[in-house]
């Protein structure tokens, strides 16, 4: 069976022309879910031509930013990152709230696929008229998908939604882009994991707001509540945080609705209390200063590997780097110099 294309998009596909920018902010502005996925696969896109959309929206949308919660979930695959974000944000809904999930999923570094089940895996979330759920996948630049979600925030802040979750791919590098665009870092793990308390890096503990020990339930209420004080007594020995809040680890279950409302309790907490000492706005300036350097030194990356003389001479300055015949370092210097040579008086 042939599948029919819609005339009009037919043209659009012919012309290159897939977005009109108006209409996508428009439909960002009156909280048009279609319209706002169409904008965060705008922005998603490497053709130039999406790009300078891309940018329109962006600055369409930006006053209208800035007003939402930004919360990171991590934990390890098979933590239940999913389903805790499912439990929490349809309670959320219920209370008034609106929802927007933005997960990064993991990505085969073979074919560069992604399976994005975060839809299926938050079945009545991503259903919901008041929720928006968009998987996004990790390809093989994490830094340029976290700069995209960092965008697709904006937009969702923009179309209204009071609530963002952004959910990584598990404990690795994800963590540290993702931690630089929320407010507040929740940290999942499994009944137990006290015991595996070294083999979860460092960095990732030091950046949890939140620790808490999931799935605590039915039998393995005891082996979550030894995992609880073991990370209780860790954290003591962590600096403290610059924001002045002291991590709190907390038992949880998506089984238990009164569990989750206690650690959005505890999440609320947070959130009055960096208001209240002024490290919420600060954290935000300190977050744009940090995806302003991010930017330019990825575009000076792209326009150094783009330049006609760099292309050049890439190959055979490659060969020699492996050869020996020339240390990385000369050799970058070289090439640095080709594509931006020093200014002499």
């Amino acid at each position: 069976m042939a599948y029919q294309i819609n005339a009009s998009w037919k043209k659009k596909i012919a012309t290159g022309k897939l977005y009109d920018t108006n209409t996508l902010i428009d439909g960002i502005l009156q909280r048009n879910n279609t319209l706002l996925a169409q904008s965060i696969t705008c922005i998603e896109s490497k053709k130039e031509v999406d790009k300078k959309i891309a940018n329109a929206i962006l600055n369409a949308c930006l006053p209208y930013s800035g007003n939402a919660k930004k919360i990171g979930i991590t934990g390890a695959p098979g933590v239940g990152k999913s389903t805790f974000i499912e439990t929490l944000g349809t309670m959320l809904i219920k209370s008034g709230y609106r929802i927007a999930v933005l997960a990064i999923d993991p990505s085969s570094q073979t074919s560069y696929g992604s399976i994005l089940g975060d839809k299926t895996r938050m079945a009545q979330l991503s259903v919901h008229p008041n929720s928006f759920v968009r998987p996004s996948a990790a390809g093989d630049t994490l830094g340029g998908v976290a700069r995209k979600t960092r965008e697709a925030i904006v937009l969702c802040e923009a179309a209204g939604f009071d609530i963002i979750f952004v959910e990584t791919v598990g404990v690795g590098q994800s963590e540290i882009a993702v931690h630089s665009m929320v407010d507040c870092f929740l940290l999942l793990l499994l009944p137990g994991a006290g015991d595996d308390l070294q083999g979860i890096k460092r960095g990732i503990v030091e950046m949890a707001d939140f620790v808490c020990i999931h799935k605590a339930d039915g039998e393995r209420v005891a082996s979550a509540k030894e995992a609880k004080q073991s990370y209780q007594n860790a954290l003591h020995y962590f600096p403290p945080k610059s924001s002045g809040w002291q991590p709190k680890v907390t038992l949880c279950s998506s089984m238990q609705d009164d569990s989750i409302a206690a650690v959005w309790g505890t999440i609320e907490n947070y959130f009055e209390f960096v208001t209240r000492n002024g490290f919420l706005v600060q954290n935000r300036q300190q977050q744009a200063l940090y995806w302003l350097e991010q930017t330019i030194e990825q575009a000076l990356k792209a326009k150094f590997f783009q330049h006609p003389a760099v292309i050049e001479r890439w190959s055979n300055t490659k060969n020699a780097v492996m050869q020996g015949e020339i240390s990385p370092f000369e050799a970058a210097a070289h090439l640095l110099e080709l594509a931006l040579p020093s200014s002499t008086d």
